[in-house]
């Protein structure tokens, strides 16, 4: 009566280990259109040194270089990309150079009165608001809100680092390189994170040596 449940036992500890050991490509994957290669870097410091500004924490570069394989020209965007964390399930996109280290103010008038929202530097797709908030401002509910956005006219050298190395939006006919932006929170290893892309090109991902 038991030899049945331990053949089945037997069976089931096959099937792990062969989903164990069916691993995504080591830092490079192709199909019949792309060849995607990267390589990533999770220390602050050493993502200083690369930018020669420091982003600031959880954030995580990613090398990435795209070539077309066929006569067919991509059209790569940043929306084509996402990390994930196999540790703890995170799964990030990537931020545009204003996003990690852009300023500007936006300010929201209600009535002629003093309702304002400031937008100082975002980080993380979280805007940091200071000021009144935008809600119940003692004006009549039918006011219109008149909104203005400023910039500070003075780019900080993380944003031009930040810029002059983030992976080009464009067609590409042959190969390009940059880098990828995101943010996970927490110590992660590289041997923790996939890049995934889900582009015209179609679906490919990989994982980062430990």
């Amino acid at each position: 009566m038991q030899y049945p449940v331990a053949c089945l036992a037997v069976l089931m500890m096959a099937v792990s280990l062969g989903a164990a050991e069916k691993k995504l490509p080591l830092e490079r994957t192709s199909n019949e259109l792309i060849d995607l290669s990267a390589t990533v870097m999770v220390d602050r410091d050493q993502i200083q040194q690369e930018l020669g500004a420091d982003p600031g924490a959880d954030i995580v570069a990613v090398r990435a270089t795209v070539r077309a394989v066929s006569d067919k020209p991509i059209q790569l965007s940043l929306d084509d990309f996402y990390l994930f964390s196999s540790k703890d399930g995170q799964r990030s996109e990537p931020y545009e150079p204003a996003q990690i280290a852009g300023s500007g103010t936006l300010v929201v008038t209600r009535g002629g009165k003093g309702t304002e929202v400031r937008r100082g530097p975002s980080f993380g797709g979280v805007v940091g608001i200071g000021g009144g908030g935008v809600g119940n401002s003692g004006s009549s509910p039918n006011t219109d809100a008149k909104v203005e956005s400023k910039r500070d006219d003075q780019a900080s050298p993380l944003l031009a680092a930040l810029e002059a190395k983030v992976l080009p939006e464009k067609e590409v006919k042959d190969s390009v390189s940059g880098l990828l932006y995101f943010q996970i929170v927490g110590k992660v290893k590289p041997k923790d994170l996939e890049l995934h892309y889900k582009g015209p090109a179609g679906r490919l991902a990989l994982r980062f040596r430990p």
